[in-house]
């Protein structure tokens, strides 16, 4: 059974615990006055932890290494095609451009880590989109502008999501859908950030259902899904009827998140406050560790990582709060997008909800092995309807990056390769297509690996453009095949 490795550079696995005798004779059985217990220490030195991390690679579990070496490769290749990709322009339009990618990878992280696949999620999370732009510009009715029928079915589609999260015991979600509810009807959606939390929602809704079919009536999650991305598309120009396109523009929340900086002060602030939290968390635990005799993190290691955090937190915010204005007359443009903290939030909230939580500990062992789990009382319908409710909760804000960037809700919003390279990023940064192994920094760093190829191709004008989806599904394939050589490997 694969279980959440909280402590992933702490080096190799628990050792058996020894029993030494502090006084006696040598040969004698030790009296319980004399036994001592030595704890699980693990690693203590720099050198240990770097050969258990090596063990672990040639064990078939590389973790983000090949994503990492995938990043240096194509940043070191595009810094030689053109001169323009290491401007301070290109780095913050890069964010923009891998935010909406992250936030959608960070759900399906949820469902593949119990083997599962969700190809409706780019559309579901259009479709939230949609609902929350209708909202806001029918003044929060939207009865307005759906009509009787279509109505009726939205709001039948969110009793029937209600019903499951009450049936399974899903509080939090059976929560956010009976207020989601509430703000259908009534008028409360012309609230920017009410109208926000509808599309969550909405998305929460959608999970309920789609995991219902997976989990209860059995049907593959791959053939629910190809479903629900075909009605979905179908269900958004219902939406938006002859009207087209909805512009957010008028809407800062919403529009801010991939064209709006925060101040330069609010950079640093936010990059020290982060810095400050990951340094006390790590440093107390591997203290807290050793104190207990317990496998930890050697000290030179954490703090190796501090470091090597600090300087690229500080480049990234360095480059991000520069003036990239082209007209010297104009106002300057300068600051960290918006986009950037509503992905480190999410990275931190999601990662300790994994690692510190029983709902994250029982994902895993489902994922690991789903009769083990079931057998150890842990109840595996439930925990499938979860991750695919938490999927599609995240694929409603995704829908809301997504719109941001867009600058507003054209009628095939979520559709074309919005999810493929949402699953693309997720494994690329590490996330197992065959369940139990996986963490929601894979989606961060898959998704910058990812938005990097378009990125950094189309600064080239001597290079096709279709070549970004040639590289785009090489990466997929070599990420697949070094997850099944793993796996594989772990199986002899």
């Amino acid at each position: 059974m694969t279980t959440p490795d909280t402590q992933d550079s702490a080096g190799a696995n628990p050792r058996a615990t020894d029993v030494v005798s502090s006084k006696g004779a040598p040969g004698t059985t030790p009296s319980n006055d004399t036994v001592t217990f030595v704890g699980d220490v693990g690693v203590s030195t720099l050198k240990d932890a770097v050969r258990a991390y090596i063990a672990k690679v040639r064990g078939g579990e590389p973790g983000a290494l090949p994503a990492l070496f995938g990043l240096i490769v194509l940043v070191v290749s595009f810094s030689q095609l053109s001169k323009v990709f290491f401007t301070v322009g290109n780095l913050a339009n890069l964010t923009g451009q891998a935010g909406f990618t992250i936030i959608f990878a960070m759900g399906l992280v949820f469902v593949l880590l119990l083997g599962e696949i969700d190809l409706s999620a780019g559309t579901a999370g259009g479709l939230c989109a949609a609902t929350m732009a209708i909202v806001l510009s029918k003044n929060g009715d939207l009865h307005a502008q759906l009509g009787g029928g279509t109505y009726g079915a939205a709001v039948l589609a969110m009793f029937c999501g209600l019903a499951i999260a009450v049936w399974q015991r899903l509080w939090p979600a059976a929560l956010t859908v009976a207020l989601g509810l509430v703000v259908m009807f009534t008028h409360l959606g012309a609230h920017v950030w009410i109208g926000m939390f509808l599309a969550i929602a909405t998305g929460t809704a959608i999970g309920c259902i789609v995991g219902s079919l997976v989990a209860n009536v059995g049907i593959p999650s791959f053939v629910v899904t190809l479903a629900f991305f075909l009605a979905w598309q179908g269900v958004i120009l219902q939406y938006e009827g002859k009207g087209g396109a909805i512009s957010i523009g008028p809407y800062f929340p919403v529009i801010a998140i991939a064209h709006r900086n925060l101040s330069v002060s609010a950079g640093w602030i936010i990059y020290a406050l982060a810095l400050a939290v990951y340094a006390f968390v790590t440093i107390t635990r591997s203290m807290r560790r050793r104190s207990q005799r317990l496998s930890a993190e050697p000290m030179a290691v954490v703090v190796a990582r501090l470091l090597v955090l600090a300087v690229v937190g500080a480049v990234v915010v360095y480059f991000l709060n520069r003036n990239r204005q082209p007209n010297s007359d104009a106002a300057p443009i300068q600051g960290m997008p918006y986009v950037v903290p509503l992905v480190l939030a999410l990275l931190v909230i999601l990662s300790l909800f994994l690692a510190k939580t029983r709902f994250g500990r029982h994902l895993y062992a489902v994922g690991g092995n789903a009769e083990a789990a079931r057998r150890a009382g842990i109840d595996v319908r439930r925990m499938r309807i979860a991750a695919f409710a938490i999927e599609s909760a995240l694929a409603g804000l995704g829908g809301i990056a997504l719109a941001s960037q867009i600058g507003g809700v054209p009628l095939d919003i979520g559709g074309n390769n919005t999810l493929l390279l949402a699953v693309a990023a997720a494994v690329v940064g590490g996330t197992s297509l065959f369940g139990g192994r996986g963490r929601i920094r894979d989606a961060v760093l898959g998704g910058v690996v990812i938005a990097i190829i378009p990125n950094g191709l189309l600064l080239h004008p001597n290079i096709n453009a279709a070549y970004q989806y040639v590289i785009t599904g090489a990466f997929l394939l070599l990420a697949a095949a070094i997850d099944a050589f793993g796996r594989r490997k772990q199986n002899r």
